[in-house]
């Protein structure tokens, strides 16, 4: 063992310190893992890809916590999984386990006894067993069809038992498995969004343009032959700081923004007189409302505009929506 990760963490009174040499114990366990890891995890990814049902993960006290969050990061990246606590599982959860599912069964030791008693009715089901422990001669190991290693050298405990550095490896290994087999099954955006449609990043990912989108009387617009005044009247109604400028075909031809009326002002513009057309600011930056809200953020950042015209495949006026609307439907 390495005589500076011996040092017992009770030694140090700082707390930076003390943290410091947490994370330190807590990174070289990380790297050991990564040193070990071998063919076992692809095998591991090639019969939970092979798998007809489901992944059940399945753990005890500290290590069990990580195997729920690993079961819940395995089903929100496109692997149905779900955790099964092993002390329940030998008092009928263990119902819930088909012949078609692979378990991942995570114990440190590798000798539970929660877990080691249900193992030989997984085996007579026929389920595939993939066992991640810090012991690769231990009894869960040995029985297992798979072995993921996710051994420590020492825990970042002072007394050297709380399962700290141990637990931070085994999340590791478990969310290394979900994104390798995530990245296996070409798991998509759209994929993503549908198993995350709460909060704030599933209005991220599902909120479309048209959702959002201010249609009708809502959408300023004025034709191309107006002057500069009735534009400015048309903006103001709309509160959108902008108004679209059409064609007789409702086709978009133009923007005029709060930003043209002041470059016009500046300029010493007579708007009363002043044709729409010598002021506006032609061939605007559209979108189409099939788009996703987030697409629009991202260009109204790298355009460094507050305001964007919806269009339809022609090219017609369809909405309007500025970051305000944005903000409101909290896609921002």
């Amino acid at each position: 063992m390495n005589s500076a990760l011996a040092t017992p963490l009770h030694a140090a009174s700082d707390p930076i310190a003390v943290a410091r040499q947490v994370l330190e114990i807590e990174a070289r366990a990380l790297h050991h893992v990564i040193t070990r890891l071998d063919a076992a995890f692809t095998t591991a990814v090639d019969k939970i890809l092979a798998c007809k049902g489901r992944v059940v993960v399945s753990g005890l006290g500290k290590t069990g916590h990580i195997a729920r969050k690993i079961a819940s990061t395995l089903a929100s990246t496109g692997t149905p999984a779900f955790f099964v606590h092993a002390a329940e599982a030998s008092h009928g959860d263990l119902g819930m386990v088909t012949r078609d599912d692979v378990i991942l069964a995570l114990s440190h030791s590798g000798e539970s006894n929660e877990l080691m008693a249900i193992v030989p009715v997984l085996k007579r089901q026929g389920a595939v067993l993939i066992a991640m422990t810090g012991n690769a001669a231990s009894s869960l190991a040995m029985q297992a069809d798979v072995h993921l290693y996710a051994g420590v050298e020492m825990e970042a405990c002072p007394l050297n038992l709380a399962p700290t550095a141990s637990t931070t490896a085994a999340l590791a290994l478990g969310d290394a498995l979900a994104v390798a087999l995530m990245r296996a099954r070409g798991f998509t955006l759209d994929e993503f969004a549908l198993s995350h449609p709460g909060g704030a990043l599933g209005r991220r990912l599902l909120t479309l343009v048209r959702d959002v989108m201010r249609t009708g009387d809502a959408m300023p617009a004025v034709a191309e032959t107006v002057t500069a005044m009735e534009a400015m009247r048309e903006m103001s109604r709309g509160m959108m700081g902008m108004t679209a400028v059409i064609n007789a075909r409702r086709e978009v031809i133009a923007i005029f923004t709060d930003g043209d009326l002041r470059r016009a002002i500046e300029k010493g513009v007579d708007l009363r007189v002043t044709p729409i057309a010598q002021v506006m600011t032609r061939n605007p930056r559209t979108l189409h409302a099939d788009q996703l809200a987030a697409e629009a953020v991202e260009v109204m950042e790298r355009s460094k505009v507050n305001q964007l015209l919806v269009v339809d495949n022609q090219g017609v006026l369809a909405g309007a929506l500025n970051m305000h609307d944005l903000f409101r439907a909290k896609v921002v």
